[in-house]
C-alpha cells in the first residue's frame, strides 16, 4: 500500500493532483476537508474556512497535532489500497504520516492570481471570497509555531515531491506521471 499525502497553497491544485490517481491509478482518496465538514456540520457551525481552521485547530489542540490525519490513515489501512490523504496542513501530520510505510510526501503550489481564479471558478463552501481575504487566509496558514495550527510552509519544505501548477493541465499530469514512474 502505497499512502500519498498532499500539501500546498490554496487553490493550488491538490485536488487535480488527487482526481488524476483515482481516475488513472485507483488510489482511494481520504479528505480533511471532508472530515472536518462532518464534524462543522455535527458542531451547527457554517462550512466556511474560518469553520475549517476553528475546528480543525480545535481538534489538533483536543487529541494531537496529527489526529485528522491519523484519523484518515486508519480509514485508508481498512481499505488496504493505494491511498491519497488530502490536505497535510502541519508539522506534526506530516511527522505521523512519515511513520508509515511507503509514505509519500507531495506538494503543490502555483502564482497567487492563478490560484485565485481557480477557487473562483471552482466555487466551493469556502471560496466565495475577495482576492484579499484569499490571500489573508492563506498568510494565516502559511506559518505558526503553535503545532496544533496550520504551517503551509513547513509541510511545502517537508515534501519529497513538488509541484509548480501554474501551466497547463497536462504539464501537471506530466510532472505526477514522472514521479509515479520512481515511486510505484
Amino acid at each position: 500500500m502505497i499512502t500519498i499525502g498532499i500539501t500546498g497553497t490554496l487553490g493550488a491544485g491538490k485536488g487535480t493532483i488527487v482526481d488524476y490517481l483515482k481516475e488513472h491509478y485507483g488510489f482511494v482518496h481520504y479528505s480533511a476537508r471532508a472530515f472536518l465538514t462532518e464534524e462543522i456540520e455535527r458542531r451547527g457551525l457554517p462550512v466556511d474556512r474560518d469553520s475549517m481552521t476553528l475546528v480543525g485547530n480545535d481538534l489538533r489542540a483536543q487529541h494531537s497535532p496529527s489526529y485528522i490525519v491519523e484519523q484518515l490513515y486508519e480509514r485508508a489501512q481498512q481499505s488496504g489500497q493505494n491511498c491519497i490523504i488530502e490536505s497535510v496542513r502541519t508539522p506534526g501530520e506530516v511527522a505521523a504520516l512519515r511513520g508509515k510505510p511507503n509514505f509519500f510526501l507531495f506538494a503543490v503550489d502555483a502564482d497567487p492570481q492563478v490560484r485565485y481564479n481557480r477557487i473562483v471558478k471552482r466555487g466551493s463552501e469556502t471560496d466565495h471570497v475577495s482576492f484579499e481575504t484569499f490571500m489573508a487566509n492563506e498568510q494565516r496558514e502559511m506559518d505558526s509555531a503553535d503545532p496544533n495550527k496550520q504551517n503551509l510552509h513547513i509541510c511545502i519544505q517537508q515534501a519529497d515531491f513538488r509541484f509548480d501548477n501554474g501551466g497547463t493541465l497536462k504539464e501537471l499530469h506530466q510532472q505526477v506521471e514522472q514521479v509515479l514512474t520512481t515511486i510505484m
